[in-house]
Parts: structure tokens; C-alpha cells; sequence
């Protein structure tokens, strides 16, 4: 009974909000109003049908202009007040102007043409080029660098962070030039991915910072998309059962902290030392962790804003559940398109070593890049951190993503983008041949010697092997396994980087015994 008052309530709340939303909407709309996105000092996505949309009265007859060819583009807002256009663009350049005319007027100055990126994630993505409170620690000499930080035409876009229950509108954020005080805040990777994109090609660039510390892959994947996947129902499952748990979970703590309340003033009153405050619940109807939450709030109000394509930098909230990854991950990358209507480059990077990082999520990632068209999988396992989640050195990591698009999307062909990556492996008597990709020239083993390769036989005990390099393979055997059938390299948490190419990128861990190191159903 609790639990269906408590929805009730929270239904009724909502339809009130909704009620209140539309009548504010109603009033304003008999103006043309935009969203945050499409304002001043914007970058739109250069030789395109860049997506122009916004708000007014219903019937309301709209006329878009700019200054680039002088086009006119005529709509008219639909019975709910929406309208949306879309405006041929031409080669990068700028600044230019877009006027759009109806009721009202409305000048967008200071525009530039060019290439637009979305970067989304969690904290790493979210990390600053600055120092910030907590683990936002900054980059490697960040003064230095912050100080260097002036491109006036590279434009970033904050999206503020917050959540919802239902796919909204809007955002919050609005777009800055990109000076010292604005990159200090800014998202370092991203920050690095756009200096060197624009530092090989010219052109001026967007960037869309949208991303959330410690969030999991489900909080930025559409309802719709997960409850469609059979395999990501228990995601929904388990939510469900938050939500009903939660009215249990508050009264428990109201009463553990009248304990500890207690308990406090009669350690103080001895001089003692206090037990730690008992943990507040979070609401799942207010988490960011929840499904579908930072999808409603933070990327459905940027569609259909034209991008080039997507930076990705997160896992590590889905490090514990690699076979659910493994489906979740591809089914975000596929939903997001079919949402943009384009089939946008995806890159993404692979989760660095770590003490508390199984092998199974790098795993999950390498299958994604695998299975995935036009993805991109950028490996760090020579820029980890055994203690800290958050490696400082996010040039590098921003270096390796402007590889992928500026080989992939920007024709620089002569770029090597990737490190080896497992593609086969044939058994010649006690010896296993491991083939690779991006191992053109050869093989590099940085130390001499490799270390991180075993073997197995059809026991899979996986037991240290002897590992060779031999042109672009590598070929593994043991004394111990006669008969070898599967061979991991870099299967720990914390692997050692040794294996590289000759363009001194490191391979990526992976397993021939399944694709994880149980298999995924």
C-alpha cells in the first residue's frame, strides 16, 4: 500500500510539473524561442543538413537565414509549437550570423563552421584539464597547460549535470571560445581530442561535454532500447526492486541515525572517537546511476544538434557485470544512431589498468570495437594507475582518439590509429601462432622479453608461457601444455604494457579461450 501511494504521489507530482511545464511553455512559445544548444559562439557541423529547431506559436510562420550562402529557409510551427529545419552548410569557416524571423526575431552571432564532437562518459571523460575538488586532480603540469589554452575557434559546450525520469527538452550549458579559465574546467580528453584535430586539419571545432562520474552505461541508454533487449531486462529488474526497497531503505536509516545520533553525544561527552554517520539512501527516481536517467536529461535534448561523431571514456561502473557489458555497450552505440539517423564514427577507451578492473570488462570493450561498425578502441595500458582510477596523463588518451578520426574521418592515411589487436591464432603442434591487426612492419616487445601471455590446454589452466615475437606474430608455447588449445595476453587487472607495434602503440589484453574468460550467454 506504501508503495503504491508513494507512486501515486509521485505520479500526480509529476503531472503537475508536466501541467505547469506547458502552460509556461504555451505563454513563451508565442515568441520564437531556442534551445541552449543553438545560441552565439555555436559550431555547426560544416558541409551537413545541420539540424535548426526550436519553439513558437502553433502555425506560426518561421524564415531562416545566413550569411554564408544567404539561403532562405521557410517552416511553420506545428500544432504543438515545434518546428524544425534543416540548413545546408558549406566548407569550415566563419564567423557567420543566422537570423531566424517570425513573430519575434532572433540573431545567432559569432557562428563557425566546422566539426562538431559529442564526449560523453564518466569521470574520466569528466576530468579536468584544472584541479578541482576531490579526484579531479588535474593534468600533468595543468598550469602550463591551462595557460596555453586559448583556441578561439574551438568551442566548448557543458551540458549542466542533471537527471530525469522522462526525456526532456533542453539542457542547460551555453558555448565559450575556448580560453584558459574555460578549458581549466573543461574536459581534459576532450580538450586534447580537439587541439590535435585542429592542429592537423584547420578547421574549427565543437565540442558537446556531456558526462557523469561514476555512472554506468544504462543511466545514458534509452528506456525504450533497454527494455527491447532481453539480455538488459535485469537492469530494469533490479531498478524496479530500488525503487520498491527505497521507503524500507529510509526508515532503517532514520532510525540508524537516531543510533548514531545517540551514540555521538556519549562519545563526545567521553572524549572519544565517532563511528562514521550511517550512509543516506539515494532515491532511485533521483539517482544518477539509475536507467535511463542521464539519457532523458542530458543527450535526448541534443538530438538532433548535427555531430561529426562521439568520444566515449567509460566502464568502470560496469567493470563488475562484463557479460551484461557486453550487450549493453553495442545496444547504447546503436541506439544513439538510430536516434541521430547517422551511422557517426564511435570511439571509445578502453578502461586503464587498475587494481579493482577485471580483464572480463577490457574484454567486453575489445568485443564491442569488434562487433560494432565504425568504432574505435583506444588502449591505455601503458598510462595506468594501479591506485587511481583517474590517470593524470589525459593527453595521451586524447592524442590516441584524434589517431582514430583523423585516419578514419579526416584523411590522414599515412596515420597508424590502433595497436595490435587479436585476430586469430592457429595451433602447430605444442606451439599456438597468434595473428594480429595493426601489425604491419612487425611486432615490438618494449622490454625484450614477454611476460603477460599463458596457455591452456583443454583444461583451461591457464599457466605462464614463453612468448616469441616473429615478424607480426607472436608464437606462445609451454613445456607444461602439450596440447594447447586457448592463450591469454595482459588477462590480469593490472597488466604490464610490453607488446607493441612499430608506430609504439600497445596491443590490447585479450583472450582465445571464449571471449571472456567465462562464457557470455
Amino acid at each position: 500500500m506504501i508503495i503504491m501511494i508513494r507512486k501515486y504521489v509521485y505520479t500526480a507530482c509529476v503531472s503537475i510539473l508536466m501541467l505547469l511545464f506547458v502552460t509556461r511553455v504555451e505563454k513563451t512559445h508565442a515568441a520564437i524561442t531556442l534551445p541552449a544548444i543553438i545560441t552565439d559562439s555555436m559550431v555547426l557541423q560544416q558541409r551537413s543538413a545541420a539540424a535548426l529547431w526550436g519553439w513558437a506559436k502553433a502555425g506560426e510562420k518561421i524564415e531562416i537565414t545566413n550569411d554564408w550562402d544567404h539561403r532562405k529557409v521557410k517552416t511553420i510551427a506545428d500544432k504543438n509549437g515545434t518546428w524544425q529545419v534543416r540548413i545546408k552548410t558549406g566548407i569550415a569557416g566563419g564567423p557567420y550570423t543566422i537570423t531566424i524571423r517570425g513573430e519575434n526575431t532572433i540573431t545567432i552571432k559569432d557562428v563557425y563552421l566546422g566539426e562538431v564532437w559529442l564526449c560523453s562518459g564518466q569521470s574520466n571523460m569528466n576530468f579536468p584539464l584544472g584541479k578541482g575538488e576531490s579526484w579531479r586532480t588535474g593534468v600533468f603540469n595543468c598550469e602550463a597547460e591551462i595557460a596555453k589554452a586559448n583556441y578561439t575557434t574551438i568551442r566548448l559546450f557543458t551540458v549542466k549535470q542533471e537527471v530525469a525520469n522522462e526525456p526532456q527538452k533542453d539542457v542547460k550549458g551555453k558555448w565559450n571560445s575556448c580560453t584558459s579559465s574555460v578549458a581549466a574546467g573543461f574536459s581534459a580528453v576532450a580538450y586534447y581530442f580537439a587541439r590535435e584535430i585542429q592542429k592537423e586539419t584547420g578547421f574549427p571545432i565543437g565540442l558537446i561535454h556531456s558526462s557523469w562520474g561514476g555512472t554506468p552505461a544504462e543511466s545514458w541508454t534509452r528506456k525504450d532500447t533497454l527494455q527491447g533487449n532481453h539480455a538488459l531486462l535485469p537492469i530494469l529488474q533490479r531498478y524496479e526492486e530500488a525503487i520498491k526497497k527505497f521507503p524500507a531503505d529510509e526508515k532503517a536509516y532514520a532510525v540508524e541515525l537516531e543510533k548514531w545520533k545517540r551514540g555521538l553525544d556519549s562519545i563526545t561527552q567521553q572524549g572519544g572517537k565517532a563511528t562514521p554517520m550511517p550512509k543516506k539512501p539515494v532515491d532511485p527516481l533521483t539517482d544518477s546511476k539509475s536507467p535511463s536517467t542521464l539519457y532523458n536529461a542530458m543527450i535526448h535534448p541534443l538530438i538532433p544538434f548535427t555531430i561529426k561523431g562521439v568520444i566515449w571514456y567509460q566502464g568502470e561502473s560496469n567493470s563488475d557485470r562484463p557479460c551484461e557489458y557486453q550487450k549493453l555497450f553495442p545496444a547504447l552505440i546503436n541506439s544513439w544512431r538510430k536516434e541521430w539517423n547517422t551511422d557517426f564514427p564511435f570511439y571509445f577507451v578502453e578502461i586503464a589498468p587498475h587494481y579493482q578492473k577485471i580483464p572480463e570488462i577490457r574484454e567486453a570493450q575489445l568485443y564491442t570495437y569488434k562487433t560494432v561498425s565504425r568504432t574505435g578502441l583506444v588502449v591505455i595500458t601503458d598510462y595506468g594507475d594501479s591506485l587511481n582510477i583517474h590517470p593524470r596523463n589525459k593527453e595521451v588518451v586524447g592524442h590516441r582518439l584524434a589517431l582514430w578520426a583523423l585516419a578514419k574521418d579526416y584523411g590522414k592515411k599515412e596515420i597508424v590509429y590502433s595497436g595490435p589487436i587479436y585476430r586469430s591464432m592457429n595451433i602447430e603442434g605444442n606451439k599456438v601462432v597468434i595473428h594480429f591487426d595493426y601489425a604491419d612492419g612487425g611486432l615490438v616487445a618494449k622490454e625484450g622479453t614477454l611476460k603477460e601471455f599463458a596457455i591452456a590446454g583443454s583444461d583451461k589452466q591457464f599457466m605462464k608461457a614463453n612468448a616469441t615475437i616473429e615478424g607480426d606474430k607472436v608464437i606462445v608455447w609451454s613445456d607444461m601444455v602439450k596440447q594447447p588449445e586457448a592463450v591469454r595476453f595482459g588477462w590480469r587487472n593490472f597488466p604490464h604494457a610490453e607488446l607493441y607495434n612499430k608506430a609504439g602503440l600497445p596491443a590490447s589484453p585479450f583472450s582465445t579461450g571464449g571471449l571472456m574468460a567465462y562464457p557470455c550467454q
